[in-house]
């Protein structure tokens, strides 16, 4: 008796781990088959995102809209005019400047001998120069992103933000015109010069945001640490792309 059961346990744990090595070699099939597909609409979102930000996008009066991803191909070409890659005191340019994975080299940057690869998109529509920044960070849940549009002189052209998993109808809003519009024209230097970045401040004085250089816009009713992730990742991540602009009106 003793026997059978020690067969039929044997049984039971081969046949498990035979279950597992096929599960196993099914998924690592499917995950194989399945990485261009990911990759490539990984690459059609984050060209959405930059156009986005600087304005080429199918937005209707209150609504935010990508272009198409069937049209993000020729316009990212057609507006995208250089892809840059700031690395210390270096600036090359690359093509796959947009693949960059910004909340990588945020933690690689952790290591005060890394320098950091920060990616800058140029871009020309109606006779203006965009410059289009990737930032990313930390919300009330998950992960939270964006790209940020400003001229020569840091004043913010268009934002489109995003996130992973923000309360719907509260946090989640940061994706909503009407918050992403508050940002344009809002200055990131100071009357100084000095870069303050923009604060999504709780009981603003300006609710309708006609102040332009207070550095804040009107925060969202009950997302209060969502908007703080929000100012926390435009200061920290715009503010190393200071350098750059002072060069370039140097130039």
């Amino acid at each position: 008796m003793m026997e059978n059961r020690t067969d039929k346990n044997s049984y039971t744990i081969i046949f498990a781990i035979g279950m597992v090595l096929v599960v196993g070699a099914l998924l690592a099939f499917a995950a194989a088959s399945l990485k261009p597909t990911i990759t490539e609409n990984v690459r059609l979102e984050k060209q959405q995102n930059i156009l986005y930000a600087m304005g080429v996008n199918d937005n209707d009066e209150s609504s935010a809209v990508f272009i198409s991803t069937d049209k993000a191909p020729e316009a990212f070409s057609k507006y995208i005019t250089q892809q840059l890659v700031i690395e210390g005191d270096k600036i090359n340019e690359d093509d796959k400047a947009y693949l960059i994975d910004v909340k990588k080299e945020k933690s690689s940057a952790k290591d005060p001998n890394y320098d950091r690869k920060l990616p800058l998109f140029v871009g020309e529509k109606d006779g203006k120069t965009f410059y289009v920044i990737p930032i990313y960070g930390k919300g009330l849940w998950d992960a939270i992103w964006g790209y940020v549009a400003v001229d020569k002189d840091m004043v913010v052209q268009g934002a489109y933000f995003d996130h992973k998993g923000e309360t719907p109808g509260l946090g989640a809003n940061i994706k909503q015109r009407f918050f992403m519009d508050d940002f344009i024209g809002e200055h990131l230097l100071d009357e100084s010069g000095d870069f303050s970045g923009i604060t999504v401040a709780k009981g603003n004085a300006d609710p309708k945001n006609n102040d332009k250089t207070d550095n804040e816009v009107d925060a969202i009713a009950g997302a209060t640490i969502t908007g703080d992730g929000v100012t926390a990742m435009i200061k920290s991540d715009l503010r190393l792309y200071v350098p750059y602009f002072k060069n370039l009106k140097n130039e």
